[in-house]
């Protein structure tokens, strides 16, 4: 990787895309993910309609099935990206989430549409695995970092207005325009990706797809400190989002009776996070990865403990929870980019398989963490607030193990 100059970041990586494109290039292709979760939410109580499904509960499947297919299919797309070059194997992911769309819109059962789920999710865990890819490709350390959080800024915004989208695709068409919503944004982010992004991994610098030399990367991967480490904790965190996502419907007309206002008040709530990705852009490369990703962390800590407290005592309206949760967006925005970057920053040369494992343990663990906060809910926000203050302290447990009990403190190389 070599810089034309100091000035622009622009990496002979991407070229000819400049540095702009590349940023909403890498976005748009990641945003696949939040946009397919999120447009999803008030669409719930019609699909359950449609389908007859009773238990308010059930209905998560429609989102975790996704995930699940996002978490399985993260193994495979960097080793296969890390042989075959990052083009052919985020092409490939691309068109699978195309299909998955159209066999969404046809369903003819729940089943046939959580099938579908679990395919468009193992279509975007290309995307969002080789995204990662190409900016570590492409650019290191900090620069990284910058260019994460210019990417997840865009990226972020999406859980913002994906609610009220499909709120307005509801207005005019039943649930399954949804899905074809989906689908035409899937091929025009394909056909940008075709006649733009450029091959970033140079045949000298592939793998091969040998069981030693797969098992050796991934041995690489799992034994760094740092890697697996802040894997972990991203994990740890991302479980307690995905909880809230999972529960987000039931909580807002359920609990708060907002009704048909349910989208604003997520988006409300998520705009934090896109405040926290442009914050984070400007100030990483001064602060640095770990004083920020690390304040974030504990500031996660005081929100989930405020909300567990209040919850407890009988004293969480609606705008104090909405606080709370925007609070709770703003440091996860501010922890996510970085947790990624400090993972990836040791693993440059097999950054396909190590964005994979990354990838697949961040989702698998906020899963497993998600979905059972998820369905314990039971028309209060006690289980979730217990949730998110134990997987917030698991997370602050393990970067405290991983750093040796120094946090904010900056390496000059990363932790083996």
């Amino acid at each position: 990787m070599s810089d034309v100059n100091a000035d622009s970041w622009v990496s002979s990586g991407h070229r000819p895309m400049g540095f702009p494109e590349f940023v909403i290039v890498i976005a748009s292709i990641m945003a696949l993910n939040p946009l397919a979760m999120d447009m999803m939410l008030p669409a719930l109580p019609n699909i359950g309609s449609a389908f007859n499904i009773p238990v308010a509960n059930h209905l998560q499947l429609v989102l975790s099935t996704f995930l699940i297919g996002f978490g399985a299919g993260q193994f495979i797309m960097g080793p296969l990206s890390d042989r075959f070059g990052r083009r052919p194997v985020l092409l490939g992911g691309m068109a699978v989430y195309a299909v998955a769309s159209v066999l969404a819109v046809a369903a003819p059962s729940f089943e046939t549409l959580l099938l579908a789920r679990a395919l468009q999710g193992l279509g975007t865990s290309a995307t969002r695995v080789i995204a990662t890819s190409i900016v570590r490709d492409c650019y290191v350390g900090r620069r990284m970092a910058s260019v994460m959080s210019l990417a997840m800024m865009v990226f972020i915004a999406v859980p913002v207005i994906a609610p009220s989208f499909g709120q307005a695709v509801l207005m005019v068409t039943a649930w399954r325009g949804i899905f074809v919503v989906l689908m035409l944004y899937g091929l025009l982010a394909l056909a940008w990706c075709v006649l733009r992004l450029p091959e970033t991994l140079p045949e000298s610098g592939r793998r091969s797809l040998a069981p030693a030399d797969v098992l050796s990367a991934f041995r690489q991967t799992l034994t760094n400190r740092q890697t697996i480490g802040y894997a972990t904790a991203a994990g740890s965190v991302i479980g307690a989002l995905f909880a809230y996502v999972f529960c987000a419907q039931q909580v807002f007309t359920g609990i708060y009776h907002l009704g048909h206002y349910f989208p604003l008040a997520f988006a409300a709530i998520a705009a934090g996070t896109a405040v926290a990705g442009f914050l984070n852009a400007r100030l990483v490369g001064r602060l640095g990865m770990r004083v920020i990703s690390h304040g974030a962390l504990m500031l996660y800590t005081v929100v989930a403990a405020v909300m567990l407290l209040t919850e407890s005592l009988g004293m969480l309206p609606l705008s104090l929870f909405m606080v709370l949760s925007a609070l709770m967006m703003f440091s996860f925005g501010m922890m996510v980019a970085n947790f990624t970057a400090l993972a990836m920053e040791p693993q440059g040369r097999i950054a396909g398989t190590a964005s994979s494992l990354y990838g697949s343990i961040t989702t698998l663990i906020g899963i497993v963490v998600g979905m059972a906060i998820g369905q314990s809910f039971d028309g209060t926000l006690l289980p979730f607030s217990v949730g998110f203050f134990l997987s917030t302290l698991a997370a602050l447990a393990i970067v405290l193990v991983v750093e040796k009990g120094r946090l904010f403190m900056p390496h000059h190389r990363p932790i083996a």
